[in-house]
C-alpha cells in the first residue's frame, strides 16, 4: 500500500522522544569515555576509577584464562558500562554474546546503549542487525517490543510503514500467545495503526476522493482485523479489549467475533489456573512448568506448545532435559527447517556439555539437507564442548562416522567420500585413544568404532584382508579373553568371509577365550557339523575337550583357592575376637568359672563343700598374721571381711545396675519417633550429656526428653535420644548434622525403626553421579573450607563445599564441590585436575561415588573389625623388640651362582638358604 509523503512525516512524531533520548545518552557517553578524550595532567583519577579500572584488567586476564567463566562476564560489562569505556564494552559484550546466549537484561541494556549512539543510517543498520541477533537467543516480549518501536522511529529510511507492520508481525507471530505479556504487543500494534488512521482523516468540509477513501476503508479494516484476531487468543485481561473493541466498532459486535472471544475466554479460564501456579511459584519453576508443557501437550496445539517451551526456557536455559524435551518435539511435529535449527543451535549454547543435545543436532542438520561444511564444522565444535565421560565422545563420533558412510557410494570402487570416511575412522581411533588416557582407561573399551570400520570394509568394499585387519587390532587390545568379541570375529567371517578363516577363527577362540569357553566350543562343534570333514570333527573335538578340561581344573583350584581364603578369614575373625596376651589369664579363669558354675549346677552338695572350703580358706588369710589380721585391713583403709556384709553389698550393687540398664532401654513402641533424633557419635568422656545435649538443641524447638544410653556398669556410650514437643523442630535440629561438641562431629539422623522400614536410607549423601559435583583429593589435612572455595571460585559459581572427616572431626583430604552447572564442574575438573595447592597434588573428578553396600551383608562384616595384627618373628608384633644379637643380623642378598649353577658359599660361612646349625652360629661369633 503506498501512502504519501505527508502521511508518512506525521508519522515521524511518535520517535521525537527517543531521538532526544538518544542525542542525551550519546552526549553522556561521549563524556563518560576516558580512553576517547584527550588525556589531561592535571586531572588525576580518582580512588575509585583506580580501582575500578584494577578490577577491570583482573576480570579480562581472569577471562584470558577461562573465556567460558558467565559470571565473570556479566562482571565485566557492568563494571565497563559504569566507566562509560565503549570501545571495550563492544567488545566485551560480543564476546560474551559468541559464547553464551545473553538474558533479557543484558540484550536490553546493550541495544538501550547502542540505540542512543546511532547518528545515521549505516548505524541505524547495526542496531537493526543487534535486534535480529536479540530475538533469536530467547522469547522476550519486552525485546521484541522494543524492536516494534524502533522500527517506528525509522520509517522515514528505507522500508517505511511496511517494515514497521512486518516487525510487528513476526513480534506476534513469536509471542504474541505469550498469555501475561503478549497483551501489549497486539495494543503497540492497533495503536500504531489506530496513529496511521489519524493521519488519514480529512479536514473538516473537506470530502474524500475515491483513492483517499480506499485508503481510510483499507485501514479500517485493518484496525478491525487486529481486534478480530487478538480476541481469538487467551491472554490475561481480554475482557478489556473486548469492551475496547465494542467502543471503536459503535455497534454490535459481529456474532463471528463473539464466538471466537467466547471460546478464547473459556480457555483462558482453563490457563489461570497453571498461570496463578507460576505467579506464586519461586524461580526456576521448573516442576510447574513442566505441568504446564504437559497440559499443552495434551492439548495438541503446536504453537502454544511451541510458546510455554520457550516460556520455560527463559527461566531453565541450563536443564538439558528441558532443551531434549523441546528439540524432540520440534523435530517429530512441526519439522520446520529454520525452527527446529535455530532450536538445536540455541540447546547447544547453552548446554553444551550434553552429548545427547550435539546428537540431535547433528541429526537434524543431516535430516534438513544442510551443506557438508556445515555439518563438519557443527562436528568439531561438539568435539571442544567439554563431555564429563569418555563414552560421550565415543557415541558422538559414531554419529558422525554414520552420517560420512550414508554419504558414500559404494557403487564406486574409490571416491573422495570414502575416503574422507577412512580418514575420518583413523582419525577417530587416535582421537579415541588421548580420550582414554584422559578419562583413565574408559572410554571404547570393546572397539565399537572398529568393530564397524570393519564391517564397513568387508560389506561394503568387500576388503576383507583390512577387516581381519582390523579385528586382529581388536583382539590385541584386550578382547581375546572375551567369548562374544570371536563370536563376532567369527560371524563377520561367516558372512563374508570363507570356511578357512571360520574355522581358524574358531580354533583361535577356544584356545583363547576365558569368560565362556564352553559358548565358543559349541559354536566351532556345530561349524565342523555343518562345514567340516571327518578329519577336521576330530580335531575340533579334540581342542574342546582339552580346553574344557583345564578350564575345569581351573576352576576347581580356583574354587579350593577361595574356600582356603574364607576359612583363614574366619580364623582371623575368631583370633580377632579372641582375647590376646595378658587376656589369656583372664580366659582361663572365665572358664574356670564356668566350669565351677556347672558343677554346682550338677552337684549342689559339692558346691555346699566348696563354699565352706572358700570361706576357711578365706579366713585363714585374714588370720596368717596372727593378731594383725585386723590391723592388716585398717592399714588399708578397710573393715575386717563380713560375710553378710558383702553378701548386701554385692546384691545391692546388682540392683542398682540392673535398674539403670533397664532405665536405659528404649522400646520403639514408647518413642515418638516422628517427634525425634537420634544422636550419635558423642565423646563417651562427657560430665553431663542429657544437660549439654538439651543446651545444644534447645534452640530447635520445645524439647519433652533427652535420653543418654548408658552401659551396665553405668558409663555413657556415645548416643542418645532427643524427643521434641512438635516435629517442625526435627528439621531445624537434623540441619545440626556434624556440629561439634567439644572437639568431635555429633551425628544426627532421624529416628528410624529400621525393622519397619527396612528401605530407610541412613547415609544423607548421594551415591549416584553428581555432574554438576566435584570430588577433590589429595588435599593437606589442614586444607580449611575457605581455603578451597579460593581455588574454586574463578570456575564458576560454588553452591556448597563439603570437607570429608572422620568420626573424630579431622579431616581426611578429601572435598566435595557443587557448582551452580554441569559446565562448570566440567571446567573445574579439566583445570585444576593433577595441579599444586598447598605443596600437595590434588585429583580432581566429577563426583561419582561407589555404590553403599546394604546393611547387614557379607561386605560390611570385616570392613567393622579391628584390622589383624602384622606379625613378626614367632607370632610377635613387630613393635616387639628381637632378642637376636645385632651382630646376627644379615642383609638379604641375591644367591651368587657358582659355576655348575649351585648355590655358592660365603667365605667362612654356611651355604645360603640352608638352617644354621650351633656349629655355624659358633664360627659367626668367633668371625666376629
Amino acid at each position: 500500500m503506498d501512502t504519501s509523503d505527508n502521511d508518512e512525516n506525521s508519522l515521524l512524531e511518535l520517535d521525537n522522544d527517543e531521538e532526544s533520548d538518544g542525542e542525551e545518552l550519546e552526549s553522556l557517553s561521549d563524556e563518560s569515555m576516558g580512553e576517547d578524550k584527550p588525556d589531561d595532567e592535571d586531572d588525576d583519577p580518582s580512588e575509585d576509577e583506580r580501582e575500578n579500572e584494577a578490577e577491570i584488567q583482573r576480570l579480562e586476564e581472569q577471562l584470558s584464562i577461562n573465556a567460558f567463566d558467565y559470571n565473570c562476564h556479566v562482571d565485566l560489562i557492568k563494571l565497563l558500562r559504569q566507566e562509560g569505556k565503549l570501545h571495550r564494552l563492544r567488545k566485551a559484550r560480543l564476546k560474551m554474546s559468541e559464547l553464551f546466549p545473553l538474558t533479557e537484561e543484558l540484550w536490553l541494556d546493550w541495544l538501550k546503549d547502542e540505540i542512543g549512539l546511532a547518528e545515521n543510517e549505516p548505524d541505524r543498520e547495526r542496531v537493526y542487525e543487534l535486534f535480529e541477533k536479540a530475538v533469536k537467543d530467547y522469547l522476550c516480549p519486552d525485546i521484541w517490543l522494543e524492536y516494534a518501536q524502533y522500527s517506528i522511529g525509522g520509517m522515514g529510511s528505507s522500508g517505511g510503514i511496511e517494515k514497521v507492520r512486518r516487525t510487528f508481525d513476526r513480534a506476534l507471530t513469536e509471542v504474541g500467545l505469550h498469555v501475561l505479556k503478549g497483551a501489549a504487543l497486539w495494543e503497540a500494534y492497533r495503536e500504531f495503526e489506530i496513529a496511521i488512521m489519524s493521519s488519514l482523516q480529512l479536514a473538516p468540509g473537506q470530502i474524500a476522493s475515491r483513492e483517499q477513501q480506499e485508503l481510510q476503508d483499507a485501514q479500517l479494516e485493518r484496525i478491525r482485523s487486529l481486534f478480530t484476531r487478538q480476541l481469538s487468543v487467551p491472554l490475561m485481561d481480554m475482557e478489556a479489549t473486548y469492551v475496547e473493541y465494542s467502543e471503536w466498532a459503535e455497534e454490535d459486535v459481529p456474532k463471528m467475533v463473539s464466538e471466537s472471544y467466547k471460546k478464547a475466554l473459556k480457555k483462558m479460564e482453563l490457563l489461570k489456573s497453571y498461570e496463578d501456579t507460576l505467579l506464586l511459584a519461586e524461580a526456576p519453576k521448573l516442576t510447574e512448568y513442566q505441568t504446564y508443557i504437559d497440559f499443552e501437550l495434551k492439548e495438541g496445539d503446536p504453537a502454544r506448545v511451541q510458546i510455554i517451551f520457550e516460556r520455560a526456557l527463559v527461566e531453565n536455559c541450563l536443564v538439558p532435559d528441558l532443551w531434549e524435551k523441546y528439540t524432540t518435539y520440534l523435530d517429530r511435529q512441526l519439522k520446520l527447517k529454520d525452527l527446529v535449527i535455530s532450536c538445536h543451535e540455541r540447546a547447544v549454547r547453552n548446554c553444551p556439555w550434553t552429548m545427547t543435545l550435539w546428537k540431535n543436532y547433528l541429526l537434524a542438520l543431516e535430516r534438513h539437507s544442510l551443506e557438508h561444511s556445515v555439518i563438519a564444522s557443527t562436528f568439531e565444535r561438539s568435539l571442544n564442548a567439554g563431555f564429563i565421560q569418555a563414552t560421550d565422545y565415543v557415541e558422538i563420533w559414531q554419529i558422525h562416522l554414520d552420517y560420512l558412510r550414508r554419504r558414500v557410494d559404494f557403487s564406486k570402487e574409490s571416491s573422495k567420500e570414502l575416503d574422507e570416511l577412512r580418514a575420518a575412522f583413523s582419525r577417530s581411533l587416535d582421537y579415541l585413544k588421548d580420550i582414554e588416557d584422559r578419562f583413565s582407561g574408559s572410554g571404547d573399551m570393546s572397539c565399537t568404532v572398529m568393530q564397524i570400520w570393519a564391517r564397513i570394509e568387508a560389506l561394503h568394499c568387500k576388503n576383507m584382508p583390512k577387516a581381519r585387519e582390523l579385528w586382529e587390532n581388536i583382539m590385541m587390545k584386550g578382547n581375546a579373553k572375551f567369548a562374544n568379541m570371536w563370536v563376532e570375529y567369527y560371524n563377520m567371517e561367516r558372512c563374508y568371509g570363507d570356511a578357512l578363516h571360520c574355522r581358524k577363527v574358531l580354533h583361535r577362540a577356544v584356545q583363547s577365550t576365558s569368560d565362556y569357553p564352553e559358548h565358543v566350543c559349541e559354536v566351532l562343534l556345530t561349524f565342523e557339523r555343518v562345514e567340516g570333514s571327518l578329519e577336521e570333527w576330530d580335531a575340533a573335538v579334540q581342542k574342546t575337550e582339552s580346553k574344557l578340561s583345564r578350564v575345569t581344573e581351573q576352576r576347581a583350584r580356583a574354587a579350593e583357592k577361595e574356600a582356603n581364603q574364607a576359612q583363614f578369614q574366619r580364623g582371623k575373625t575368631e583370633e580377632w575376637r579372641r582375647p590376646k596376651g595378658g587376656d589369656r589369664t583372664t580366659l582361663k579363669k572365665s572358664n574356670k568359672s564356668k566350669h565351677i558354675a556347672e558343677k554346682r549346677k550338677a552337684d549342689p552338695d559339692d558346691d555346699f563343700e566348696a563354699s565352706e572350703t572358700s570361706r576357711k580358706r578365706h579366713r585363714g588369710n585374714w588370720a596368717s598374721g596372727g593378731a594383725g589380721g585386723d590391723s592388716a585391713a585398717a592399714k588399708f583403709g578397710q573393715e575386717p571381711h563380713d560375710k553378710d556384709q558383702e553378701s548386701n553389698a554385692g546384691a545391692a550393687r546388682r540392683k542398682q545396675q540392673q535398674a539403670l540398664s533397664q532405665a536405659t532401654k528404649i522400646n520403639p513402641e514408647d518413642r515418638d519417633d516422628d517427634c525425634s533424633v537420634f544422636v550419635s557419635n558423642l565423646a563417651f568422656t562427657l560430665a553431663n550429656p542429657e544437660d549439654q545435649l538439651r543446651t545444644v538443641f534447645q534452640s530447635c524447638g520445645g524439647l519433652k526428653e533427652v535420653r543418654p544410653i548408658f552401659s551396665g556398669r553405668g558409663t555413657f556410650r556415645g548416643y542418645c535420644y532427643v524427643q521434641f514437643e512438635d516435629p517442625i523442630a526435627v528439621a531445624e535440629a537434623l540441619k545440626m548434622d556434624r556440629q561439634e561438641l567439644e572437639g568431635r562431629p555429633m551425628f544426627v539422623s532421624p529416628c528410624i525403626d529400621k525393622k519397619k522400614n527396612q528401605d530407610f536410607k541412613a547415609f544423607k549423601f548421594s551415591d549416584s553421579m553428581e555432574k554438576q559435583k566435584i570430588f577433590i583429593s589429595g588435599l593437606s589435612y589442614s586444607c580449611t573450607q575457605q581455603q578451597l572455595e579460593e581455588l574454586c571460585q574463578p570456575h564458576g559459581t560454588i553452591k556448597a563445599v563439603r570437607l570429608v572427616t572422620n568420626r573424630s572431626g579431622k579431616p581426611k583430604g578429601l572435598a566435595y564441590v557443587e557448582f551452580a552447572d554441569e559446565s562448570q564442574a566440567s571446567q573445574a575438573v579439566l583445570k585444576l585436575d593433577g595441579t599444586s595447592f598447598q605443596d600437595y597434588t590434588i585429583s580432581v573428578a566429577i563426583s561419582n561415588p561407589p555404590k553403599r553396600k546394604p546393611e547387614g551383608g557379607s561386605g560390611n562384616l570385616f570392613r567393622a573389625m579391628p584390622p589383624p595384627q602384622i606379625q613378626g618373628g614367632r607370632g610377635r608384633g613387630r613393635t616387639q623388640l628381637a632378642l637376636l644379637p645385632r651382630s646376627l643380623h644379615r642383609q638379604l642378598v641375591p644367591e651368587a651362582k657358582a659355576g655348575n649353577g649351585t648355590a655358592a658359599k660365603e667365605p667362612g660361612g654356611p651355604p645360603q638358604n640352608k638352617p644354621m646349625s650351633n656349629a655355624d652360629f659358633a664360627q659367626l661369633l668367633r668371625n666376629k
